[in-house]
Order: structure tokens, then sequence, then C-alpha cells
């Protein structure tokens, strides 16, 4: 999406599309009443990407071209160009940055020579990084005036080319979102890393923590305080603040850059009672019933036999789970899924809610204007 009329009309159409959708595609399962999270109406999202167009407008033969934000839209078999001068669905604070550093970025040669590409990723209160993207070698002098610019925006700037990375300062920013814990609101702060995966509408991620958080106090009220295992973790988006209602939470992940990201958290963030393993879910499925031992699990202190899990948490890819891994899944009194796609979800639902009830069920509205959906959902054992 490139373009859009952003009215309250317009909005609830499309969020109606959606709910619509998802409560006639999962009615076979017998759910309780769909919990509907919206999405603010507009500058909701904290990353965007633009492509840099450079053009000549006056037509004159000076060499001096202009440049601007362009994104492509499919016009039949060729992409149409389209000049970006607001963004609306990205936050108030790239919207802000864009002129500025355009204006600032055009009246220096050096730093606009073959630039192709703009990245913004920012937070809730206000923390800025910037990526600009190259078609050339960056060497020093390129450096002294990117570290000039930054200074002056008050931005962190990393500068990128083939088979180079320059970072000024950080690679990273730390997104902080309050949570409510137990009647009480508690800030969680993360690392988001340039490049990494992120949330990128943190309004909406709020909404979904406090979900998870909510069915987790009922699963210790109900079940007693256990156990968590926490699949798929990422940075701990969800870990942190789910680790206030178990004894103990194993959460794992493969991507090494959130693994970093999610002990950084763990540590900042001063929490005791989680450990992270780099496994996949598949391996992870493989050491629990004992088919293999990995060397990652005891060079952590790991021992899965001292956890007495009665939950697990899964956040998985578009694809879903796999096989084994939903095998693994049924063994747990209780299930929290929060899901990216529908249609893996229903296909993982269709092998869950043969031991498993739907307790609750929720539509996430975090991508407004597209066709995504995110969903939430709560199962416990029959």
């Amino acid at each position: 999406m490139i373009a859009q009329n952003l009215t309250v009309a317009n909005y609830q159409a499309q969020l109606n599309q959606k709910i619509q959708r998802i409560n006639s595609q999962f009615a076979i399962f017998n759910p309780p009443a769909l919990e509907v999270h919206e999405s603010p109406m507009d500058y909701f999202r904290q990353r965007a990407e633009f492509r840099v167009w450079h053009t000549d407008r006056d037509g004159s033969l000076n060499g001096l071209d202009d440049m601007f934000y362009a994104m492509f839209e499919r016009d039949g078999k060729s992409k149409k160009v389209i000049e970006i001068t607001d963004f609306s669905i990205a936050s108030r604070a790239i919207n802000d940055l864009m002129p500025v550093l355009l204006n600032h970025l055009k009246t220096n040669p050096i730093l606009k020579e073959k630039l192709f590409q703009i990245d913004f990723l920012n937070t809730l209160h206000g923390e800025m990084l910037v990526t600009l993207i190259y078609h050339k070698k960056l060497g020093d002098e390129w450096q002294i005036l990117a570290n000039e610019l930054a200074n002056t925006l008050n931005i962190k700037l990393i500068g990128r080319s083939r088979g180079q990375k320059v970072v000024l300062s950080d690679d990273f920013i730390t997104e902080k979102i309050s949570v409510n814990i137990k009647g009480q609101e508690i800030d969680f702060y993360y690392q988001q890393v340039e490049g990494g995966f992120s949330q990128p509408n943190a309004f909406v991620c709020q909404k979904m923590l406090n979900f998870a958080c909510d069915v987790a106090d009922n699963i210790s009220q109900i079940n007693g305080k256990k156990d968590l295992l926490e699949l798929y973790c990422g940075n701990g988006n969800f870990t942190l603040p789910l680790s206030k209602y178990f004894n103990k939470v194993l959460a794992t992940e493969m991507a090494k850059t959130s693994v970093n990201s999610a002990r950084w958290a763990i540590k900042y963030n001063q929490i005791d009672n989680i450990d992270i393993a780099r496994l996949s879910a598949e391996e992870f499925s493989e050491a629990y019933i004992g088919k293999r031992e990995f060397r990652r699990l005891s060079e952590s202190n790991i021992d899965i036999k001292n956890y007495d899990f009665n939950t697990v948490f899964v956040d998985p890819p578009r694809a879903g789970i796999d096989n084994d891994t939903l095998k693994l899944l049924v063994n747990f009194d209780n299930i929290i899924y929060i899901s990216c796609n529908p249609d893996t979800l229903f296909d993982n639902l269709c092998h869950l809610t043969k031991t498993h009830e739907i307790k609750r069920f929720a539509l996430f509205d975090q991508f407004p204007y597209t066709h995504h959906i995110e969903s939430g959902v709560w199962l416990s054992k029959r």
C-alpha cells in the first residue's frame, strides 16, 4: 500500500472485512466471541522504507539532480514510480523527519551521490535510527559528513553499501512499552536492531502483550503458578511481561541477532527467571522428547527436566507450526498462540482442537489497510 484515503469510514470498512473473514473461516471451531483490537487510524507504524529517486526536474543539462522519496505501484506489467511527500501510516516522528533529512541530503553532494534507499526505525518515545543505503563505497569523508548530519538532527545513523556497514553510534534503538501486570502499569524496554525483526505497530503490539498477560493471569489463577515454554521468542517481546506470571521461563529462538537482543532485554529489565536457548522449535521438540542432545543447552546450563511446564507460548512465522512441534504442543495444559497468518493458524487448529478447547480468540489489526491479520488464541486441554 502506497497511498490511502485515511478516514474513519475507510478504516472501519477494512476492519469489518477482516472480522467477517475470521468469523467465517473459524466458525467450524465454534470459538468464543471474537475480541477485536483496533489500530490507530493513522501515524501507527514505527518502521518505513523508501527508495530515493533522482531526477533532473527542470530539464537542464547542468548535471544537478533533484531527488525524492519513492515507492512503486504495479501498473499492469510495469512499476509506476510514486513520489512520497508524506506517509500518514508511519509515525509522526518519521513524517516530521522525512523532509528535513531530505533537504539536508540534497545540499550535500557526497551524502546524496548514489543514495538509493532510506530506512527509518523509531520508538514510541522518540528514538530514531536512519539507514542510508548507497551504490558506492563509503569513505572517511562520507563518515565525517554523516556524523555531522546525525548530530544536527539528533538521530542515530548507519551507512550501507554492498559488503559494507558503517555504524556511527549504535545499530539499535531502545523501545519502551507499558504493560498492565496484575493491575499495575509496568514499563518494559526492548532492543530493536537495524535490519532485525520488531513489531511495526507498537500501539497494537501493546494490546497483544496485554492480551497475552491477561490470559497468563487466568491460567495462573486456574492452574497455579508453574513454568512457561516459549517458542520463537524473537527479541523477548512477549517473554518479558509473561515472565511475571510464571516461576520460570524457557524461551527458544534460532536467529542470533534476536537471541542477543533478548538477552540484552533480560539484563536491562533485571529479570532473573528467564533462560534463552538458541534452538529452533523443531530442535527443541527433539530435545524435549530425548531424541537428541544439544550442546547449546548444556553450555547455557539448561536442563529441560528441571522445568514444570503447564503452558506453552508460540508466535511462529507465517508458515505456521511444523508437525513435530504440533505433537509437542498437545502435551501442554495451555497453549497461547499468536499468529500472523490465519490460513496456517486454521490448519494448526484443526490438529490442536482435537485435544484442546478454544477459550479466547482475538483479532489484532497490526497492519491496517492491508489484508494481513494478526490473531491470538488461548487453548486449554479438554
